[in-house]
């Protein structure tokens, strides 16, 4: 998120694609709400259904499921032969525009029309309302992302940003709303398969960076692993573990997992659940951490499960990190309840079993003081070094001097802080950067240029182009001793860049030189190392229009994708759509949460909303024969089913089933209540909507696609 959800009050227009805030994020309306009443910014709302945030939507955009990328070359090009492009920022701070010109040049209102089923008069009015009212801010969420193409859906989100020259401004930018308190923190310490904490990747020498932050020798991490050539290798991603259970796929490792640890995560929110839980009864070992029994406790039915009772965060404290990228103190409440225990007390009992205690809290001796200083010590990719213990405790404690319009505060013990310090905030004296981009300040006081990571000069290969990638002469941020873009600094201490220089003496003499540690260079739309250099629109794997499949065709399959082969055009089947004619999306509702196994086992919300549904239009459910709240059975194209209540309602069209994804307690229809432990079954039970969510996978980053699947739709 580059901006803040309160600098979304500066904004001029806002454009919501694939976020429904008013469900999924209602603590940012305020701040849409305001810059709607007092600037008349507009909303413009892109999305399958007709939201509770399309209601206060100024234009309602209905978009087929898994077609963004196209509507929004579409707008890109639409504003660029209108002439309405922000040329100087193009000419000054963007790489590679004229090689994505050429691909945005397709994607004139009548393709858009074709592929998104969007009238051509609405693309160029849309282009038209954001070109008048800059700047504008540009929001997406789980619904631009969960798509075999969800990378380059995004990457053209930031490229419409860049073209109409909305990045680095107040009001502007991406912002891509976080669901809970931490998503952001979790994201940034990488609890992914293939990077080390800080998006360092799994290269030797970030191998070598971590060992130095955590004091540990390198031989002996390397000692941890069967072979070393692991270490370099990506891991199954979460959307895929149970892969590496079932083994019916061809795997990179020939050894299937045997043990699973679950730790604050619903089983029931990875897609084809059906698979899921045939992969958790294959499992010889089962480990569950979280406050409350999960579907995967009730539905594993062998002898090796273990639910560790973990305490809520009421319970524990803690640094966190915002979806702003602002930091806030989690202070313990009460005491751990019963006989659960706090995240750090179960890991501690675990490493110290494991025989590793001594090397895994070399440096960690108060907790979770301790924590977040090794965070701060060794996370200098993004700027985690001057949100010290200290710093964070004193924002909580003086949040009231803090202004609501730029979030500095205003004299008092945080006297030009931002609050949170958002990251990247490079050292202890820095008030963190509230606007990424922003050149309009000095870095000291929380500007920042594009970062400079993919060399200083690009051949194109379509042409041969030269093209420098720093930033053009007369682009810096105030107080910078180079006019102009600048390389990334390295050997201010010989033989470490800003990246690995544990003594941060490189942050600091680049502070101090009024200049960012990572240089100032230009943002690129050719991404030359991903499939889709320019993003383009691909059909999804399981497509309602066969008849645009040889135009837009999937990627080839690709073996050793995260250890276990994806398929793409193999999965493509043309015929499909004869049998499994509707569109199937999966989404959230306020009430409830991810795998709701917390909010499920609340009276008060479950009183708010206490059944699983499927959303069917008014004129398909009277072609079906279905009526009001009749039980509904949906079928996906891999054979798994759920029976479900109908909502008939028109927020979908007559072509696409809305399933909300929180609900478990059930599977077609029959109850598996009593595997619960007694005493702790939830209120509310429904059939995992996830469960009929249909193979694929992002090219990139493997992310589950369940936006844009097919299914069928057959009276109980």
């Amino acid at each position: 998120m580059t901006n803040s959800l309160n600098d979304i009050r500066h904004t001029k227009s806002m454009i919501f694609i694939g976020s429904n805030a008013t469900e999924n994020h209602p603590v940012s309306m305020q701040h849409i709400l305001h810059a709607k009443e007092v600037n008349n910014a507009p909303i413009i709302v892109v999305d399958p259904r007709f939201t509770k945030l399309a209601a206060k939507a100024t234009e309602f955009v209905r978009v087929r499921p898994g077609s963004d990328c196209a509507f929004i070359m579409g707008l890109v090009n639409e504003v660029i032969a209108n002439g309405w492009e922000d040329k100087e920022f193009i000419r000054t701070r963007v790489a590679g525009y004229q090689e994505m010109v050429e691909v945005a040049k397709h994607y004139t209102p009548e393709a858009v029309e074709d592929v998104t089923g969007i009238p051509a008069e609405q693309t160029r009015r849309v282009a038209k309302i954001l070109a008048q009212n800059r700047p504008t801010s540009l929001t997406w969420c789980m619904g631009g992302t969960q798509h075999t193409i969800g990378s380059s859906i995004t990457r053209a989100f930031c490229i419409l940003q860049l073209v109409l020259g909305n990045m680095g401004k107040s009001g502007g930018g991406t912002n891509i709303f976080r669901g809970h308190d931490n998503v952001q923190g979790a994201t940034d310490m990488c609890v992914l398969s293939h990077s080390l904490p800080g998006y360092y990747g799994l290269s030797d020498g970030a191998w070598k960076h971590w060992c130095r932050v955590w004091d540990v020798d390198y031989d002996y991490i390397v000692g941890r692993f069967p072979d070393k050539e692991w270490m370099g290798k990506k891991g199954f991603t979460l959307a895929r573990w149970y892969e590496g259970v079932l083994a019916e796929e061809e795997l990179e490792t020939p050894s299937p997992v045997k043990a699973l640890i679950q730790w604050g995560c619903g089983t029931n929110s990875n897609s084809q659940y059906n698979r899921v839980v045939k992969a958790l009864n294959k499992l010889e070992l089962l480990v569950i951490v979280d406050p409350f029994p999960t579907a995967a406790a009730a539905l594993t039915k062998t002898d090796n499960v273990y639910l560790l009772p973990g305490a809520s965060q009421y319970e524990t404290s803690g640094s966190v990190t915002s979806t702003s990228r602002q930091f806030q103190w989690r202070f313990k409440v009460v005491d751990p309840v019963y006989d659960s225990k706090d995240d750090y007390e179960i890991m501690s009992l675990l490493v110290s079993k494991l025989g590793f205690a001594d090397e895994f809290y070399k440096n960690i001796k108060e907790v979770p003081e301790d924590i977040t200083r090794e965070i701060n010590k060794g996370t200098l990719t993004i700027g985690y070094n001057g949100q010290t213990p200290e710093r964070i405790k004193k924002h909580m404690e003086n949040w009231h001097t803090f202004d609501i319009e730029d979030l500095q505060a205003k004299g008092g013990p945080c006297d030009g802080d931002y609050y949170g310090m958002p990251w990247p905030c490079w050292t202890e004296e820095h008030p963190g950067t509230p606007i990424l981009y922003d050149v309009s300040k000095p870095v000291a006081e929380g500007g920042l240029p594009f970062r400079n990571r993919f060399g200083l000069e690009k051949t194109y290969d379509s042409s041969g182009r030269k093209e420098n990638q720093l930033a053009a002469d007369g682009v810096y941020n105030p107080g910078s001793e180079v006019k102009g873009g600048y390389p990334e600094f390295k050997d201010v201490v010989p033989g470490t860049n800003w990246k690995t220089d544990l003594t941060q003496e490189t942050l600091k003499t680049a502070i101090k030189r009024g200049m960012a540690p990572f240089g100032n260079a230009r943002a690129r739309c050719v991404v030359w190392n991903f499939p889709d250099q320019v993003p383009i629109h691909r059909e999804p794997l399981h497509s309602p229009r066969p008849d645009l499949i040889e135009k837009y065709p999937t990627y080839e399959d690709q073996p050793n994708h995260y250890r276990v082969m994806t398929r793409y055009k193999s999965e493509q089947k043309p015929e499909l759509v004869k049998e499994f004619p509707y569109v199937l999306t999966t989404g959230r509702m306020v009430e409830h949460m991810g795998g709701g196994a917390e909010t499920r086992s609340s009276k008060y919300l479950s009183e708010l909303q206490p059944e699983m549904y499927a959303e069917i239009n008014p004129r398909l459910a009277n072609n079906l024969g279905i009526r009001k709240d009749d039980m509904v059975v949906i079928e996906s194209p891999e054979g798994s089913k759920i029976k479900v209540k109908a909502f008939i309602t028109p927020r979908v069209d007559d072509k696409t089933i809305f399933l909300p994804y929180h609900f478990a307690g059930t599977l077609m229809g029959e109850s598996y209540l009593k595997d619960y432990p007694e005493g702790h079954e939830p209120y509310v039970v429904g059939d995992p909507g996830n469960t009929v969510t249909n193979y694929g996978y992002d090219i990139i980053t493997q992310i589950q696609a369940t936006k844009d699947g097919l299914c069928k739709v057959t009276r109980a």
